[in-house]
């Protein structure tokens, strides 16, 4: 029996709305979804980003009704989602794999939840054509996913995952499957699809750069909790924890402790740096234990004699990228650090294994973490 289409109350405040979902897989387990509250707003780009085991999968599982949380709410455009099998809820997920039928042409695969919802041939035909053509995939409508490239096969599943209009799509690390250079070319396709249908997105990634470029708001998790929760740049330059800091990008991390602040400064002194370090920060007590990060592309070489932040170091290694070369700096304490320089010329020498350099960072480019 299929059961009814929930109703939806008045005033629904939020669009996605998790409450307090806890989600264990065996009693007196760890909780794998522990106490997660979000609120996403329609149209949204949103990511849940974070390592193996950290509970996104989990939580995307939740919201497509495969799994049923031991704790809390899930609601859909206001719409208590308890209950609600996976096929009756408003939502669509796009799998890792792209789950696409063998046997079916791209055409076929698309429509296939249009058939099982009982659409007229014509309503199909109509729909599959818009789909594909949103995707640019409208001339290959005829063939097999064996006979189409792993982007092709990825815009297929999109088709599909939109074709029954849901309220919500789910994305399952989406790129996973691509090679590197297509996977940069897809990120901004996907972007502008959901940008054209409106349709909110919620995806699922351990990639940071893919969440970084594509989202307009992202979820870090660690152990089945939100870790931190902003936008792409607030989650990059302002890290909330070390573990932020640590697992989005590259970065570089001084021990140390507070040796005092004035005038909006906060000095640090730190044996790892072979210095105290200056940085724009709030008082904190004297001798408080702290981290300063910076990121490799705001540290530079060969700067000013009255660069604050001055430290002195020796080239151990190099790894030229094109755009940029990464260096690796041993400071005298041994203490190592990477520094990332824009490859602006085409013909920069750069700097070779072994030779002495001096390197510095403005107070700005720092962030004390706890």
């Amino acid at each position: 029996m299929i059961s009814p289409e929930p109703e939806r109350p008045a005033n629904a405040a939020s669009y996605l709305r998790i409450e307090g979902v806890v989600k264990r897989f065996a009693p007196g387990a760890a909780a794998a979804v522990d106490g997660v509250s979000l609120d996403i707003v329609a149209g949204e780009f949103f990511a849940l980003l974070g390592p193996s085991g950290c509970g996104k999968t989990t939580l995307l599982r939740l919201l497509a009704g495969f799994e049923t949380p031991d704790a809390g709410r899930i609601l859909i455009d206001g719409v208590d989602m308890a209950g609600v099998p996976p096929y009756r809820r408003p939502v669509n997920m796009m799998f890792q794999s792209y789950a696409l039928f063998p046997h079916m042409t791209a055409a076929e695969n698309v429509g296939f939840g249009l058939r099982q919802d009982g659409l007229s041939k014509a309503e199909i035909a109509a729909r599959v054509a818009a789909m594909l053509d949103l995707v640019k995939l409208g001339p290959l409508a005829r063939r097999k996913p064996h006979q189409l490239s792993g982007g092709e096969r990825q815009r297929v599943a999109l088709a599909r995952a939109l074709a029954q209009e849901p309220k919500l799509v789910l994305l399952d690390e989406p790129l996973a499957a691509l090679d590197r250079k297509l996977r940069e070319e897809t990120r901004f396709e996907l972007v502008r699809i959901q940008q054209r249908v409106g349709v909110t997105f919620l995806m699922v990634t351990h990639d940071q750069e893919e969440a970084m470029s594509m989202a307009s708001r992202i979820a870090v998790m660690s152990g089945g909790r939100i870790v931190q929760l902003g936008t792409p740049q607030q989650i990059y330059e302002e890290p909330a924890s070390r573990f932020v800091a640590d697992f989005i990008g590259a970065v570089n991390l001084f021990a140390g402790r507070v040796a005092g602040a004035a005038a909006g400064f906060l000095h640090v002194d730190s044996a790892e740096a072979g210095a105290t370090l200056v940085v724009e920060h709030a008082p904190l007590p004297t001798g408080s234990e702290v981290a300063i990060a910076v990121r490799p592309e705001k540290i530079t070489l060969a700067p000013d004699s009255m660069a604050p932040n001055r430290l002195a170091g020796r080239v151990r290694g190099a790894a030229y990228r094109g755009e940029a070369s990464t260096y690796e700096i041993e400071l005298a304490g041994g203490k190592l650090l990477r520094v990332t320089l824009p490859n602006t010329g085409r013909r920069t020498a750069g700097y070779a294994t072994g030779q002495a350099v001096a390197l510095a960072f403005a107070p700005a480019a720092a962030v004390v973490l706890p």
